[in-house]
């Protein structure tokens, strides 16, 4: 590899504010918030929108919304009930 092209890779914590959650991994994202983490080191931190905790595919809360009834058209047009 060249030196000095390469981002840095380090231990960054990823924070998922609506979820409440937060997880320690290693990553090139840069930021300049810092948190201390449960074994009393600081890491960088990164606030995301959206994690494993609070999606709802990952949560069991996905829905299936069909506004346009679509769904029932289909049933209908092949007999299907």
């Amino acid at each position: 590899m060249k030196n000095r092209i390469h981002p840095e890779y380090r231990p960054v914590v990823f924070r998922d504010r609506g979820a409440d959650y937060a997880f320690l991994t290693r990553s090139t994202a840069a930021t300049d918030r810092t948190i201390e983490w449960t074994d009393g080191r600081t890491y960088p931190l990164v606030d995301v929108d959206v994690s494993s905790a609070s999606h709802p595919f990952y949560t069991g809360r996905q829905q299936v919304l069909d506004t346009t009834g679509a769904v029932e058209r289909f049933n209908r047009r092949y007999n299907r009930s």
